[in-house]
């Protein structure tokens, strides 16, 4: 596969779960890639990539710091070329009771999750503007569409984030810059698996739980990171050429189109 050759990426949260498997797709597609993540992991990730001959750049970065966010995005322009594709996969999850939940807890994620998505388009769209082109693909999720019950910051901030990008979509579409949403919904990543209580969470999550209003999955499966690559890399590609300001829900059905 060569569909990005020639194409510099970044992409946040790239340590781990849905940004490892986004930075490993294009890669192996011929990109140059910018993995950014607040864990030092993300160089382990990066040097991965690179060993199968991949041209990679790991930047340790967290998205709450705009002035660190500014320095990586121009090291990436800097050693890899001007950013062809941002991809913001960095994101939090923090549960509780929307009245009982530990303000610090709220912050961080309202921070991290729509804050954190405002910086990196900033940082990166800036740079695309004078250029007029680029795209950029959010990694939103199907909880800004619905309730739940324990995850009031989550859901917030993912609303809040994709709002943000259709305003944003809306601003960059005269300088020829696509933005659009992929919001999965249970995915097999290391966030999902810290919901889970035991040997049948999965099973759970698929079959629904009535009792915290929660529907379960049509398709009888949970998500796996590859699902979600693919709607990725449909929306950054030349195909959705014309797609902008979208929110692509790849939940196997679970919020029944809401």
């Amino acid at each position: 596969m060569n569909e990005f050759g020639d194409q510099v990426v970044l992409v946040t949260g790239a340590a781990q779960g849905i940004g490892a498997a986004v930075a490993r797709h294009f890669a192996d597609s011929g990109a140059r890639v910018a993995l950014l993540d607040r864990s030092g992991a993300v160089r382990d990730a990066a040097a991965t990539l690179a060993v199968g001959g991949a041209a990679t750049l790991p930047l340790q970065a967290d998205v709450r710091d705009g002035a660190v966010l500014e320095w990586a995005v121009e090291l990436a322009e800097t050693q890899l070329g001007p950013i062809d594709i941002l991809v913001h996969a960095a994101g939090v999850l923090r549960t509780g009771d929307a009245l009982e939940m530990n303000e610090d807890d709220w912050q961080l994620t309202l921070d991290t999750n729509a804050g954190g998505l405002w910086r990196s388009c900033a940082a990166v769209a800036r740079r695309m503007r004078p250029r007029r082109r680029g795209t950029i693909v959010a990694i939103g999720s199907n909880a800004a569409a619905v309730p739940r019950v324990g995850m009031a910051a989550y859901a917030a901030s993912k609303a809040a984030a994709a709002h943000m990008m259709r305003c944003l979509a809306l601003e960059l579409a005269p300088h020829g810059i696509r933005c659009n949403m992929v919001s999965p919904g249970s995915t097999d990543t290391p966030m999902q698996r810290q919901l889970w209580r035991g040997p049948e969470s999965e099973a759970e999550v698929i079959r629904g739980t009535l009792d915290s209003w929660r529907l379960g999955i049509p398709l009888g499966r949970i998500a796996d990171p590859q699902d979600i690559v693919e709607a990725v890399a449909f929306l950054a590609s030349s195909r959705a050429r014309h797609i902008t300001m979208h929110d692509l829900r790849v939940d196997g059905g679970a919020t029944l189109g809401a």
